[in-house]
């Protein structure tokens, strides 16, 4: 396994003061020809190769640059033309992920099939999230990517844009998104985000994995973040980690009271409209309910949690930032997790809580319905809750009953809590099933 990436102005020193320079060439990006630069890092059994470009790489942020699609151009086809240039190493398999990676599968077919080297490779792509595709001007494909006629004039061209993504897509051997259920859902009108006939068409070659957790990061055994440690069999550090938790934010120190907490980008896909919808209602009716907010995003979102913290100063807390410790202790001293998500790819908050004893309640969709079996009261199963249809008052509805639960009966929640903690989200999980799609492409 090796990993290409760009060399990003980003990479901390101490990285880059390790990286060995193997090869240096030029790469044709349509009519051009830019330099790129081969650097070696071995780190932790890993053999990483960093790209250089200063011109496309060397900037203060990874993306959001008015020539982004070049950027991406000369990355897809740098990362084809290093192969040549690795010291004992060639690929049987190119693993592309999201619209920035998606021309290499489109270039090897395209431009690189003539050489025996190239032509046994096979190419898979994976889907982490279809709302950003890499959209622009169709008159790029001749001007940028020397794509002019054949087959890419029609694979890459959707909706009169240049979609790159749409051109991987079309390309690659296998297509992924990173838990089956987003598999089906991106077949469909409502999740496709414009490409569910593309997906339709390529099914058979379509298929989900479940994204995994480190393990070693997140675990409430031996986090370092956390006032005190625990594990399923001994939650007494937990409640520790709650109190310290509510005096932090200036919350009333209260251990039965139920704490909510929600970890997450503010932006529209995290089903935040259903909560603020419901919220004002919610602490009103349930003075001892508490609600503690960390992110950053969109404004609307941003100034509605902080008009909650302010006026409900008792009952929420809203911290617009992110901070990784803060993250840790919101996982270990919350009761319950709210992810109500429009659409949720895979979802690690949710994973994040259980490992912590902390219960999801989220929306059926995506990663959230793969990983979050729901309260079965007749038969005592279930690692969360949740809710099918977007819906404020099926969120209410849902968390209502969930607080119920919590307050009448604490030996049912304390046995939820524990097969939340006892679930298997590691990534030697994830990494089985990969190794049986690349076997299987290999064998073909």
């Amino acid at each position: 396994m090796r990993l290409i990436l760009p060399k990003a102005a980003a990479l901390p020193e101490r990285f880059a003061a390790k990286l060995r320079h193997i090869a240096d060439f030029k790469v044709p990006v349509g009519w051009r020809w830019q330099y790129c630069g081969v650097e070696e890092l071995k780190y932790k059994y890993v053999t990483y190769y960093f790209l250089d470009n200063e011109y496309y790489f060397k900037r203060d942020g990874l993306y959001g640059y008015g020539d982004e699609a070049e950027r991406m151009a000369f990355f897809g086809k740098a990362v084809l033309e290093s192969i040549q240039y690795l010291p004992d190493f060639q690929p049987d398999i190119v693993h592309c992920n999201d619209w920035h990676t998606a021309l290499t599968p489109v270039f090897l077919r395209e431009q690189y099939m003539a050489s025996p080297e190239y032509a046994r490779i096979k190419t898979v792509f994976s889907v982490h999230n279809l709302k950003y595709q890499g959209q622009f001007g169709g008159y790029l494909l001749g001007d940028l990517l020397g794509l002019t006629s054949g087959p890419a004039l029609s694979q890459l061209i959707y909706d009169n844009d240049l979609n790159y993504m749409c051109g991987a897509l079309c390309y690659s051997d296998r297509l992924l998104t990173v838990s089956p259920t987003y598999a089906d859902e991106v077949c469909t009108p409502s999740y496709g985000e414009g490409l569910d006939a593309v997906f339709r068409r390529r099914r058979s070659q379509l298929c989900g994995i479940l994204n995994g957790i480190d393990y070693k990061v997140y675990n409430p055994e031996n986090d370092k973040n956390l006032p005190a440690n625990f594990t399923a069999e001994d939650l007494s550090g937990k409640a520790v980690c709650k109190a310290e938790l509510q005096k932090r934010l200036n919350l009333p120190e209260d251990p039965a009271a139920p704490l909510l907490v929600l970890v997450s980008r503010l932006t529209e896909q995290k089903g935040l409209d259903l909560l603020l919808h419901i919220l004002q209602e919610l602490l009103q009716s349930q003075p001892d309910l508490q609600l503690a907010v960390l992110g950053l995003g969109d404004e609307r979102y941003e100034h509605d949690f902080g008009w909650f913290a302010e006026n409900f100063a008792q009952q929420v807390a809203f911290r617009r930032e992110f901070d990784d410790n803060l993250a840790h202790n919101l996982y270990a001293g919350g009761d319950l997790l709210l992810m109500p998500s429009r659409f949720e790819p895979c979802g690690l908050a949710q994973m994040i809580a259980m490992r912590y004893g902390t219960l999801p309640l989220v929306r059926e969709t995506g990663g959230l319905k793969d990983s979050v079996l729901p309260y079965n009261r007749f038969t005592g199963e279930g690692t969360g809750f949740s809710f099918a249809n977007y819906n404020a008052h099926e969120l209410l509805f849902t968390l209502q009953n969930a607080l119920e639960l919590y307050h009448t009966e604490p030996k049912i929640w304390q046995g939820l809590m524990e097969q939340a903690m006892q679930q298997d989200f590691s990534w030697q999980r994830s990494a089985k099933e990969y190794a049986r799609i690349y076997k299987e492409l290999l064998a073909e």
